[in-house]
C-alpha cells in the first residue's frame, strides 16, 4: 500500500501576520485560521471528524477545537512535536487517517505567538533534547537556535568554500517574493549590501540570516481524495511524504557531518512514493528558519550535490523567474514565522494558480519542507489534481 495520492489539501487559511503583536491568544489565532480553511474547502466544522496538531500551537490540543468549533465527532487526533518539521509531519499523519479510512477531513491548525507570547529560544530549552543540548552546547553559551545553527553554517563554509555573500541571495530574494504576497511582515527591499551590513547575530549568520519572531495562524484541511473531488477548489494531491531523522539528533555537533540533515533521509522516500525526481519540481515552499538551513536543505533534496549549495543560489535562481522558485510567499524570514503551516499553505495556493503576483506560471508539482529544532527533516510533494 501507498499513500500517495491518496489525501489532498482542500483547504487553507491565514489570519493576518504581525511583527508589532497581536493582542489574541494562539487559541484565538487558530480558530479563525481553521475556520477560514474550512470555509474555503466549502465545509462546515462539523464535517470535521480529525484533528493533527503540530507543536508549537501554544498549547491548544484537539478538544480546544471540538468546544469552539462545535465538532460534533472527533474520531481521530494526535500531535507531531517535531518543531518546524511538525507541520509537513501532520500532513503524513492526516493523510494516513482519511487513507486508512478513519477520517474522511481532517483539520491541522497552528497559531504562534511568538511575538507577544513564548520565544523560540525559550521554548527550545524547555525541550527534552536541551538536556543534551545542556550537556555538550550550553557550556559554550549557545541557548538561542541561532548559535545552534551558527557551527552548521561555519563548518559548510570551511569545507566548501560558502560565503555570505550567497546566504544574502536567499534573503534577498525571499524579500523580494514578501513584497508580492500582501500579507507579510517584512516589506521593505534589501539588497546584498543591506544584508553585509547588518549586524552579526552569531558568527557567521547575520540579523537578515535569520527568521522572524511573529504572531498569526495558519491551517490547512486534509481530505480524502474521492471525496476531494466534490469540494469547492481544485485537488491539491499529495503524492510524496516522508520523515527522517539526523544523527546525533539531539547534538549538532556530535555528529559525524554537521552538513547533513535528516531531510536527507527522507527526501528519496518521498521522491520515490511521488514517482518523481528534484528536477521535475516548479516550485519549492523550503523551510527557513536561517537562509544557511535553505541552503543546505537544497542539497539535501537532491538539486544540487553537497557544497554546491552556495553556486547554486546564485544570480537571482531562487526567484520568480529563476531555475526553481523559492518560497513565494516570503518565507520565514520575509513573511512570518508559522513554524511553516504558512508554507504549506502557499504551496496549496501555487498549485491551484491562486498566488497573485507571486505565482509561477504552469505550477503542476512542487514541494514543501519542514525542519525540526536540531534537524530533524519533513517533505511533502504536491501536484495540483
Amino acid at each position: 500500500m501507498t499513500l500517495s495520492g491518496k489525501g489532498a489539501v482542500t483547504g487553507i487559511g491565514e489570519t493576518a501576520y504581525r511583527g508589532g503583536g497581536d493582542p489574541r491568544s494562539a487559541l484565538v489565532l487558530q480558530l479563525e485560521a481553521s475556520l477560514a480553511a474550512i470555509a474555503d474547502a466549502g465545509l462546515a466544522p462539523r464535517d470535521i471528524d480529525g484533528i493533527v496538531v503540530p507543536m508549537g500551537t501554544g498549547g491548544v490540543v484537539a478538544e480546544d477545537f471540538v468546544t469552539n468549533l462545535g465538532i460534533p465527532d472527533l474520531r481521530f487526533s494526535t500531535v507531531t512535536p517535531l518543531g518546524g518539521a511538525g507541520s509537513v509531519a501532520a500532513l503524513q499523519c492526516a493523510v494516513a487517517a482519511v487513507a486508512g479510512g478513519i477520517c474522511a477531513h481532517v483539520l491541522i491548525p497552528l497559531g504562534r505567538t511568538g511575538r507577544t507570547g513564548q520565544r523560540i529560544g525559550t521554548r527550545i530549552q524547555q525541550m527534552p533534547q536541551f538536556r543534551t543540548v545542556g550537556e555538550f552546547e550550553a557550556p559554550h553559551g549557545a541557548i538561542a537556535p541561532a548559535q545552534y545553527y551558527a557551527p552548521m553554517a561555519r563548518r559548510h563554509m570551511e569545507l566548501f568554500g560558502t560565503t555570505s555573500r550567497q546566504l544574502a541571495e536567499i534573503a534577498v530574494t525571499t524579500r523580494a517574493h514578501a513584497i508580492l504576497n500582501g500579507n507579510a511582515t517584512m516589506t521593505q527591499p534589501i539588497t546584498i549590501e543591506d544584508h553585509q551590513a547588518s549586524r552579526m547575530i552569531a558568527d557567521p549568520l547575520r540579523l537578515l540570516d535569520c527568521s522572524l519572531e511573529s504572531d498569526g495562524g495558519a491551517a490547512v484541511v486534509v481530505s480524502a481524495a474521492e471525496r476531494a473531488r466534490d469540494l469547492r477548489q481544485p485537488r491539491v494531491l499529495v503524492t510524496g511524504m516522508a520523515e527522517g531523522h539526523p544523527d546525533s539528533p539531539s547534538a549538532i555537533t556530535q555528529r559525524p557531518d554537521m552538513t547533513r540533515l535528516g531531510l536527507a533521509k527522507a527526501a528519496p522516500r518521498a521522491f520515490a512514493m511521488a514517482g518523481v525526481t528534484p528536477a521535475d519540481i516548479d516550485v519549492a515552499e523550503i523551510y527557513d528558519c536561517f537562509t544557511y538551513i535553505v541552503l543546505c536543505q537544497l542539497e539535501d533534496l537532491g538539486f544540487c550535490a553537497k557544497g554546491e549549495g552556495g553556486a547554486f543560489v546564485e544570480g537571482g535562481a531562487l526567484g520568480l523567474g529563476g531555475r526553481l522558485p523559492v518560497n513565494t510567499h516570503g518565507g520565514l524570514l520575509s513573511q512570518a514565522h508559522m513554524a511553516g503551516m504558512n508554507h504549506v499553505v502557499e504551496l496549496v495556493r501555487q498549485l491551484r494558480g491562486q498566488a497573485g503576483a507571486a505565482q509561477v506560471p504552469d505550477a503542476e508539482l512542487g514541494l514543501v519542507t519542514g525542519y525540526g529544532d536540531l534537524g530533524d527533516g519533513t517533505i511533502a510533494i504536491m501536484a495540483r489534481g
